[in-house]
């Protein structure tokens, strides 16, 4: 009976699995017929309301239904997790080759024996970057490398550019971050500034504070210290 079973359930899932491939170029075809242009990256079934999971050549997520009838462009948050779907899965998406990072660029910050390793892109103007470096300041046992990212204000350029150029670049940035004493002015080449934000819009870096580990993997926005301790004790693993 066995035996006589196993060819049948191989067929089904042969069927089914190209059902849902026909299923996924159908939302394609939809998609792009509805924006006018070939800008679907790939096409994926949620296990989440029967959606589609669109992801565009920008980078952009959104969800849809079997048909393309409508567009969510949203987020998922899953209730019984309380996790953030479409954030996870994103940062998963916009993973990067860390190896290629400027790490030179950045104010390097050792803590403790430094095993664990910590990249942020900040504005020295973020609240939530404010808030993560409250956090951070009481993190033992990582590297920290931050990239002077100042997105939102020139009052952020001049900022990052006096930080850049103080004599103790990490104590002038927790100064300012943690304690809030506004870095003196100072003058030195600080065109690393401007390579950062080149690198940050590479890397489509839209908001700060965006974090990346070891693994490529990309944490975007604040999470809370104890769900930060959490990931990078996956990535040690």
């Amino acid at each position: 009976m066995r035996n006589t079973l196993r060819p049948a359930a191989l067929v089904m899932a042969l069927a089914a699995a190209g059902l849902a491939q026909a299923s996924e170029e159908a939302v394609r075809k939809g998609m792009e017929a509805f924006i006018g242009a070939p800008v679907v990256d790939s096409v994926s079934r949620t296990p989440y309301g029967n959606l589609y999971e669109v992801v565009l050549k920008n980078g952009e997520l959104i969800y849809t239904d079997a048909k393309a009838g409508f567009i969510i462009d949203g987020r998922i948050i899953d209730t019984k997790t309380r996790q953030d779907v479409t954030r996870e899965r994103l940062n998963k998406l916009s993973a990067i080759d860390f190896g290629s990072l400027p790490l030179e660029q950045a104010i390097k910050q050792v803590r403790g024996d430094g095993k664990r390793v910590l990249v942020s892109f900040e504005d020295p103007n973020c609240g939530y970057c404010k808030r993560l470096g409250k956090d951070l300041a009481q993190m033992d046992n990582v590297t920290i490398y931050t990239f002077l990212y100042p997105i939102l204000s020139p009052d952020s350029t001049e900022k990052s550019r006096n930080i850049w150029c103080a004599k103790d670049q990490a104590k002038a940035w927790n100064d300012w971050i943690v304690d809030g004493k506004t870095p003196p002015a100072a003058k030195c080449d600080s065109s690393v500034v401007d390579r950062n934000v080149a690198l940050g819009q590479q890397l489509r870096i839209n908001g700060t504070p965006t974090m990346f580990l070891v693994d490529g993997s990309r944490i975007g926005g604040y999470v809370p210290a104890a769900e930060l301790e959490r990931a990078l004790a996956e990535v040690a693993r």
